[in-house]
């Protein structure tokens, strides 16, 4: 400390009362005083050259506008889960979305919200993907409004997913009724060089087995008594129940049948799936990889699918 410094000190000692003297002189040491002005040195370049924005800590907060579009799916869609809802934001706006925000925007901001169901991991393809040579058929009934009983075949590409058809039959079935359910599927369609099928009675009919040798497809039997061996098609029926018949009735195998095809169109063109990269069948299914329009944010519309059971974004 210089002669200046103690005599300065010693000076404004005069203005500090005597009982206060001394304790002032114990916590006012030169120490102190250099913390002091280092404190004032750090303050100043910090202002001078840190980053005027103040930044929160924590997690960053989605945009307003996406907050609004994940509300708005959800009430449009009571039936979607989060992933089903991330996957069409992505397939409409091309905005990568967790699942888990999607959870959070809905907990925080969606009161009549539930948990998602957690859709679990795709199924594994266990023949390979050959594509446009493996389709995959299938059976399930369903009742009409009067308790009628409906069979419906489904067949469906295993490579893309795609709906190759769905054919409605009332009543019981037999050989004649199974040929000629599959072939109203394949009219005017390209035939695949296998087809696999499950090992239900129902397809070891002697007209059915004659009729793909007509059409020269070989057959593939699954697994006996092993749902999960024939994997696609079995989902696809789980999905067509949970995602559209058990929200809707039919009156006769007409009305089905014209529903079915609505629901066809949707799975097709519109439904985005996470097996396929939350791409569509149609995108896996063209050949010529046609450019996505992405929507906007600030300027898309909904549109109605399945006679306005499903309601998704889409350019204005």
């Amino acid at each position: 400390m210089t002669g200046f410094d103690r005599f300065y000190f010693g000076f404004l000692a005069f203005f500090v009362a005597e009982n206060r003297l001394q304790k002032v002189a114990i916590v006012l040491k030169p120490a102190t005083i250099l913390r002091f002005q280092k404190g004032l040195v750090q303050r100043k370049y910090s202002k001078l050259y840190s980053n005027k924005t103040k930044k929160k800590p924590g997690r960053k907060p989605q945009d307003q506008k996406l907050i609004e579009l994940v509300i708005e799916m959800k009430k449009r869609n009571p039936s979607f889960g989060y992933l089903r809802i991330s996957m069409q934001i992505y397939d409409a706006f091309d905005i990568v979305v967790s699942p888990f925000a999607v959870g959070r925007v809905l907990r925080k901001h969606y009161k009549n919200s539930h948990p998602g169901k957690g859709e679990g991991p795709s199924w594994l393809t266990f023949i390979g993907h050959m594509k446009d040579s493996l389709w995959s058929v299938d059976l399930f009934r369903c009742e009409s409004i009067s308790l009628h009983s409906h069979w419906v075949m489904v067949v469906i590409d295993q490579h893309t997913r795609r709906i190759i058809g769905f054919s409605v039959h009332s009543g019981d079935c037999d050989g004649i009724a199974y040929c000629g359910m599959f072939n109203e599927i394949i009219s005017r369609k390209g035939l695949p060089k296998y087809l696999s099928s499950a090992n239900d009675p129902l397809f070891r009919f002697h007209r059915w087995k004659a009729n793909l040798r007509i059409l020269d497809i070989e057959e593939i039997k699954t697994i006996p008594e092993i749902p999960l061996s024939h994997p696609f098609v079995e989902r696809l029926i789980g999905s067509v129940r949970r995602e559209y018949l058990d929200h809707v009735f039919f009156l006769n195998k007409y009305d089905l049948q014209k529903k079915l095809d609505h629901f066809q169109e949707y799975y097709n063109e519109t439904r985005a799936h996470s097996s396929l990269e939350m791409k569509t069948p149609k995108e896996i299914a063209s050949e010529n990889n046609i450019e996505k329009k992405v929507v906007s944010l600030d300027n898309y519309r909904w549109s109605l699918h399945c006679n306005g059971l499903y309601k998704l974004p889409m350019a204005a």
